[in-house]
């Protein structure tokens, strides 16, 4: 929407530019009267009029249908005929005696009629200028659609590779549980099914509810308190009020899967901080792990998955976020800031 707005505003504000060049260049501008009486202000107002006719033909049907699909003998043919037009109707009025007063000057007396180097140069210059200006903004408008469809083709990809993902993560957690036959399962499995919810309902959209967001990651933390219990130290605080603000779906629960990944080992002394709160229009998450043994294979998937939000980062807030990502010996830890 905001690509059409700006292309319609350009097309609108190009077209006026056009229609003033004849007012800007009369030498008898500061005479409304005179100017509005003189030759060749009439011819110079008729052929950008007829300059900005094929502006849009150029623009909407030329260009996107010629010279796009690379039929560039015909777009050629159309183009010289546009100048055609342009050079045939500029000079309507001195065919047809539509002056308002007597020629002055040495050109040809009224009634009269020759088609010189004058006329050629400004037919020239105003198919120049209305041939030029639609074929770059034409140009211009297509690469912009497809920087926008690659960038929503570069967030889907980075989606498939996030749900998997969760859901693998997820189902070990319920594994886990039903292995050592805990009365927690069925609640677990009630958490998994809210988490599912949320992936298969939301995860598709651009943005979500900040609520929904936070109320996904309690989920996710509630069937990791199930899962581990006591053998790690947990603290997780949330500070939002009611806002309205939405996010990027799924853009905060990699930095904290990672730090589930990285912080808990039933066997050594596991820590987890969790901070989220919003000041202003800004959302800050903090997440801090102290660094126990783990697998490599599960090091790996960590890894892209934290490389993909930041990808995601990058497409859906640019200039928008600040990540700091502080990798010790001992402990890991993350602060983002994204400008909701």
């Amino acid at each position: 929407m905001a690509i059409l707005t700006r292309q319609s505003l350009t097309l609108v504000l190009t077209c006026i530019a056009l229609l003033s060049l004849p007012v800007l260049f009369s030498p008898d501008l500061g005479d409304p009267g005179r100017m509005l009486h003189s030759p060749g202000f009439i011819s110079d107002f008729i052929g950008y009029s007829v300059a900005v006719l094929f502006f849009f033909l150029n623009y909407y049907l030329l260009v996107p249908r010629l010279y796009f699909h690379k039929k560039y003998g015909w777009f050629f043919l159309a183009a010289l005929a546009g100048f055609i037009m342009i050079a045939v109707l500029s000079d309507v009025p001195q065919w047809f005696n539509w002056y308002p007063e007597p020629r002055q000057g040495g050109g040809p007396a009224r009634g009269t009629h020759a088609f010189g180097f004058h006329e050629l140069r400004n037919s020239s210059l105003r198919f120049a200028i209305a041939f030029l200006i639609s074929w770059l903004l034409r140009i211009e408008d297509r690469w912009q659609h497809t920087v926008a469809e690659k960038m929503q083709a570069e967030l889907a990809f980075l989606r498939t590779q996030i749900n998997p993902h969760f859901l693998f993560n997820t189902l070990n957690s319920i594994y886990a549980l039903a292995i050592g036959r805990s009365e927690q399962t069925p609640e677990a499995v009630a958490k998994l099914s809210a988490l599912m919810r949320y992936v298969t309902n939301e995860a598709s959209r651009e943005l979500v509810p900040l609520e929904k967001e936070i109320e996904y990651i309690r989920n996710y933390i509630d069937l990791q308190r199930i899962r581990f219990g006591d053998t790690v130290q947990l603290e997780f605080s949330v500070v939002i009020e009611p806002s309205g603000h939405r996010i990027a779906p799924l853009i905060l629960i990699p930095f904290i899967e990672n730090a589930f990944k990285h912080g808990v080992n039933p066997e050594e002394h596991s820590k987890i901080a969790i901070s989220i709160q919003m000041v202003e229009n800004h959302l800050k998450l903090e997440v801090f792990n102290k660094k126990v043994q783990h697998r490599t294979d599960e090091d790996s998937q960590s890894g892209l998955g934290i490389e993909n939000t930041r990808s995601r980062l990058g497409l859906m807030y640019p200039d928008r976020y600040q990540l700091h990502i502080d990798d010790r010996p001992e402990s890991f830890s993350v602060s983002l800031t994204l400008d909701l």
